[in-house]
């Protein structure tokens, strides 16, 4: 396979990582195996046009992006004022304010500490965790809690900045391991420190609460199906953000907002 395919499927992968997709879940969405995702990474299958097509959907990425190697997808996390000189190359960038970053990575760890240990909180779960977090408390309050990214994907919605994230937490305040849960492989978690609550406000913790005893008995398969009928999923096409707005559409029983006449009217 010549040099173009292989820097194409090194690039694939790199983005595939940086939204948090699974080699199971891209084959799902290009309609083939696992095996030829791999190949396709690896640069030892050549990619077609369509599936070029349905990864641009997938990733809510122009197709001459992805194409174009001189190109790239960044996730940044902000770290304050910036004096450096931007880059050359044309980005499509995912810019996540400091304080977001923070209240991200207490809010994974909080998890963690409460369900972490159980067998089936893997990545899967976790990322379901956090959008019904975020856009439940969206619904109830208008205004953000931890206000991350999410993409619909397959399997559910997916927070974009939680490779990036993670990757930044990785040994200094969680570990990731790999484990066997019901013969699939999966993606677990383990809190290295306690979390810093002095991030959050009383009803943010009550919202954190909430999810997690409504829907952390559930495994990958289970929530993410509840995902699927929830409104802002359903609205949203293939691999594009997920509005917030989009929770005010809610009904029974994914609606944790009273609504009065006045706001209906």
């Amino acid at each position: 396979m010549d040099a173009f395919h292989k820097k194409i499927g090194k690039k694939i992968k790199t983005i595939r990582e940086k939204t948090g997709l699974s080699q199971e879940a891209l084959a799902h969405s290009l309609g083939i195996n696992r095996v030829a995702v791999s190949q396709i990474e690896n640069g030892v299958r050549q990619i077609s046009a369509k599936e070029i097509a349905t990864l641009s959907q997938t990733f809510n990425i122009q197709a001459d992006v992805l194409l174009d190697l001189k190109k790239d997808i960044e996730v940044i996390l902000e770290q304050g004022l910036s004096t450096s000189k931007p880059r050359q190359r044309e980005a499509m960038r995912i810019s996540v304010p400091q304080k977001n970053v923070e209240k991200f990575k207490e809010a994974l760890l909080y998890i963690l500490k409460q369900i972490g240990s159980k067998p089936n909180i893997g990545q899967t779960v976790l990322y379901k965790l956090l959008y019904f977090i975020d856009f439940n408390f969206y619904e109830k309050y208008e205004e953000q809690l931890i206000g991350a990214t999410y993409q619909k994907n397959h399997f559910g919605p997916t927070p974009i900045e939680f490779a990036k994230i993670v990757d930044e937490m990785e040994e200094c305040d969680l570990v990731t391991v790999k484990s066997k849960y019901f013969q699939k492989t999966q993606t677990k978690y383990l809190p290295l420190r306690e979390p810093d609550l002095s991030k959050f406000k009383g009803h943010e913790i009550d919202m954190i609460n909430e999810v997690i005893k409504e829907l952390s008995d559930m495994n990958a398969t289970q929530i993410s199906e509840y995902s699927h009928k929830d409104v802002p999923w359903l609205t949203t096409d293939d691999g594009d953000i997920i509005d917030y707005e989009s929770v005010f559409y809610r009904e029974a029983p994914y609606s944790v907002r009273s609504y009065s006449e006045e706001d209906i009217q």
